[in-house]
Formats: C-alpha cells, structure tokens, sequence
C-alpha cells in the first residue's frame, strides 16, 4: 500500500466513532522498514492538544482495521 492511499482514508476513533483527523507521514524503523506510527494532523473538532498546529503519533499497534475508506483506531 503506499502512503497517498493511506492519506486518502479517514481515521476513526472505535471508542466513540469521532474522526481523528488526516495523516500526513509515516514514522519508519530504519532497520527494518516497518511502520512504527502514523504521522497525523489532528481534527480540531474531534481531537484536542494544547497546541492546535501540533502533530500527533497514532501507534501502528492502535490501527485495528484498515477498510477500503476508513481506517479503525483504538484509544490512544
């Protein structure tokens, strides 16, 4: 899969069905080439930071499911 069709889906919250916003990279293990986490620009209805301009981390091991549209997050 490459990163513009992961850019293309929509990241949901599985505890309570929010969007969580738009991922704009990938964290890579340089070793093994395995994705670490999702880089994300978070959803500033769904998603709170103190920073509103910050990026998050979505751990790969928090990705449930990826669909044909939605991928599945568990709490973070």
């Amino acid at each position: 899969m490459l990163l513009s069709e992961l850019q293309n889906k929509t990241l949901i919250n599985v505890n309570d069905g929010r969007n969580i916003g738009n991922i704009v990279d990938i964290k890579m293990d340089e070793e093994t080439g395995n994705v670490i986490a999702l880089i994300i620009e978070p959803n500033k209805k769904g998603f709170s930071f103190s920073n509103k301009n910050s990026q998050a981390e979505i751990r790969w091991e928090n990705i449930k499911k990826i669909g044909e549209d939605v991928i599945l997050v568990s709490a973070m």
